[in-house]
């Protein structure tokens, strides 16, 4: 019996190692996704990156809901309230439309054209 023990021990912390590795490897070839990327991209698959990005939200506010972090140390609540009200295809047509009338910002990360085009208008008008 101790011997199984320590042997499912030994595997976790090897499965423990290979996971942290191999978790930071896959991160590093991650791109951070651009106005060119999206400009590049179908209504789906634009729809898939903003459905990640609120499963992030959701999941980081009910991780926290039972004592949440002040805005100095998250900005996801909010990135919450600045969206009141968008739903996933009004930011998408929001993006679109950005990007068309920028054209010269292409190379601009679509997470940063959201928080200052759309979250950041949206947090004044909640005030």
């Amino acid at each position: 019996m101790v011997m199984k023990l320590r042997l499912r021990a030994a595997m976790l912390v090897a499965c423990m190692t290979l996971a942290m590795v191999w978790g930071s490897a896959l991160a590093d070839e991650v791109p951070l996704i651009t106005g060119e990327h999206w400009t590049k991209s179908s209504d789906q698959l634009k729809k898939v990156y903003l459905i990640g990005i609120a499963n992030v939200v959701q999941i980081e506010t009910a991780y926290h809901a039972a004592s949440p972090p002040s805005d100095a140390q998250t900005i996801v609540p909010r990135f919450a309230k600045g969206l009141k009200g968008h739903t996933l295809d009004s930011v998408r047509q929001g993006l679109d439309s950005w990007y068309a009338a920028h054209p010269d910002q292409l190379q601009r990360p679509v997470i940063e054209t959201i928080w200052f085009e759309m979250v950041v208008p949206g947090l004044s008008k909640t005030k």
